[in-house]
């Protein structure tokens, strides 16, 4: 069982990474790289992370119970 400072931890690392990656890969896609990309990035990123937090923290859990009856042996 994990504790709830692990379930924070874990969603906090995981959402930040998933934001920050998915926040470059589309506004790069979007609209480009020049000279405002970075200015973009971080406005989509600090958009992206305050949804992705809670998402993961909360949805992390229930995809980890239906994996575990997807392959109940590991």
């Amino acid at each position: 069982m994990h504790t709830l400072r692990t379930r924070v931890a874990f969603a906090l690392g995981m959402s930040f990474l998933m934001a920050f990656i998915m926040s470059a890969v589309l506004v790069a896609l979007n609209t480009g790289i020049d000279g405002d990309f970075l200015l973009r990035w971080t406005k989509s990123f600090l958009v992206a992370f305050p949804v992705a937090f809670p998402v993961a923290l909360f949805v992390a859990p229930l995809v980890n119970k239906v994996v575990g009856k997807l392959f109940p042996n590991g």
